[in-house]
């Protein structure tokens, strides 16, 4: 079982901006879901490194000795591509199923820990990424809730409906290659390919040349610079 969550940071840059009217200089930039996407690895890494010393199993300090103790193994937060940004993710184990005011009884501890226990201590770790430096919150004073994830079928249904391979415009276009990584990914991921967007940008990341960037994005959506399809000749052709 897995529930998600709203994920937020304040973005401190190498060479802030102290003219420019959104930083602060003791809150930095706020930074939501979508603007994390970027910094995903670096975020997931800083949450297994920071529960490793205790396995990263939140119900460790659950202290009621009831029927959520008996059913939950583990909860363990991590980070997770959902709903087309990055989100809390928190994967429960269970011995068996949840009722209803079970669930809720766990939502409500797990917020504890997000607010006041585990996630505040997190959110004063300083994350280094190539730009800056992340403060990350898993816990919000409005807006939050730990949602289950339960499948839709009717996206799950457009999802298998949409072609594989999403079309994007170059010509016209900002040019410079993080704007377009940052389009191909977002493209990639409301095609439900999320996987395949991690993928472009840990290869777009690691090339050595604007073309050979541009050559990548255009495996993974379709650009002007994707090669056209080969017709298929009929059999008079081959004649």
């Amino acid at each position: 079982m897995k529930f998600y969550s709203p994920l937020t940071a304040d973005f401190f840059p190498n060479e802030p901006d102290y003219e420019d009217e959104f930083y602060d200089e003791y809150e930095g930039y706020p930074q939501d879901g979508h603007e994390l996407l970027e910094y995903e690895t670096a975020i997931r890494d800083a949450v297994e490194n920071d529960t490793r010393d205790f396995g990263g199993n939140l119900m460790q300090y659950y202290r009621e000795d009831d029927s959520v103790r008996g059913k939950v193994v583990t909860a363990i937060p991590s980070v997770e591509l959902h709903g087309n940004k990055l989100c809390g993710c928190l994967t429960v184990e269970l011995k068996e199923p949840l009722l209803d005011d079970e669930q809720t009884v766990l939502c409500n501890y797990i917020s504890g820990q997000y607010s006041d226990g585990w996630g505040e201590g997190f959110e004063q770790r300083e994350i280094e990424v190539e730009d800056g430096k992340l403060y990350v919150h898993f816990w919000q004073d409005h807006d939050f809730e730990l949602k289950r994830d339960v499948p839709d079928v009717t996206e799950f249904k457009k999802l298998l409906n949409r072609p594989k391979k999403p079309k994007m415009q170059l010509i016209g276009q900002d040019g410079n290659i993080f704007v377009i990584m940052g389009r191909a990914s977002r493209l990639l991921t409301d095609y439900g390919q999320a996987d395949k967007a991690k993928e472009m940008r840990d290869r777009v990341m690691s090339c050595d040349s604007y073309q050979k960037a541009l050559s990548i994005v255009s495996e993974y959506v379709e650009t002007e610079l994707s090669p056209s399809p080969t017709p298929k000749r009929d059999r008079g052709d081959a004649r």
